[in-house]
């Protein structure tokens, strides 16, 4: 079943002095549920511009996008904010911890956001915690965590309300090889034994080589859209 539906979309945007730039341009593709994706294509290809389309953080100027049978339009303000809060989860290039708290702490931050009773955050926080290895480091500060262990923090955060559909934009960008390699075999755990639905944004083949499928954009297009013919295995997950 089709969890992500885009049919044409567009997205524009108006530059000082009149120019228009065409970040996205005329894109169709479906992403059904429990599906690992990776959205690939060099700096400036429109890629991360089409992340924000999907995560409902930017408007579409043209076309159609549908989030589990609906658009953003059939949604208030405030649904729209909890749409993003419960069913997505969001992993960034550059982590957003709060670096003087616990490792507890970060990924219980968007439980405070949520109609979610108190009596269950933390048995919610420690599942989450679990899920990405670091129970070990569940009462570190995220300061004195290496590069690797902050953005499984960050995935757990992104975890901790059980969400339909993860979206991962550059998250070994600021990372070595190891700690990159570590990151990705944690997500494509996430996809394989729990069957999180995966939108991965990278410049990196061996990074997108993880996903079961690569849609190439090139200029605000989709290029190619093609099955990962050998698709990267992680170790088995034992952290």
């Amino acid at each position: 079943m089709a969890l992500i539906e885009a049919e044409g979309l567009e997205k524009t945007y108006d530059e000082d002095g009149g120019a228009v730039t065409q970040a996205v341009r005329g894109v169709t593709f479906k992403i059904n549920k429990g599906e690992f994706v990776a959205i690939m294509g060099p700096s400036g290809s429109g890629k991360s511009t089409l992340l924000h389309i999907l995560g409902f953080l930017d408007r579409q100027s043209g076309g159609t996008y549908r989030f589990d049978g609906k658009t953003i339009d059939d949604y208030s303000p405030v649904e729209l904010a909890r749409v993003r809060n419960r069913q997505m989860g969001f992993v960034f290039q550059t982590f957003n911890l709060l670096s003087r708290a616990s490792v507890l702490e970060n990924v219980k931050l968007p439980l405070l956001y949520s109609d979610i009773e108190e009596s269950l955050w933390n048995e919610k926080t420690m599942k989450a915690i679990e899920a990405v290895g670091l129970s070990h480091r569940v009462n570190h500060e995220s300061a004195k965590l290496s590069g690797g262990e902050k953005q499984r923090v960050a995935i757990a955060r992104a975890l901790v309300l059980d969400p339909q559909i993860i979206f991962a934009d550059e998250p070994t960008g600021n990372l070595d090889s190891k700690s990159g390699l570590a990151v990705m075999e944690t997500i494509q755990h996430l996809n394989e034994k729990h069957g999180h639905t995966i939108i991965l944004i990278t410049h990196e083949t061996y990074t997108a080589e993880h996903a079961e499928r690569i849609i190439h954009i090139l200029d605000g297009k989709i290029d190619k859209d093609e099955k990962v013919g050998h698709r990267r295995r992680s170790d088995e997950f034992s952290k």
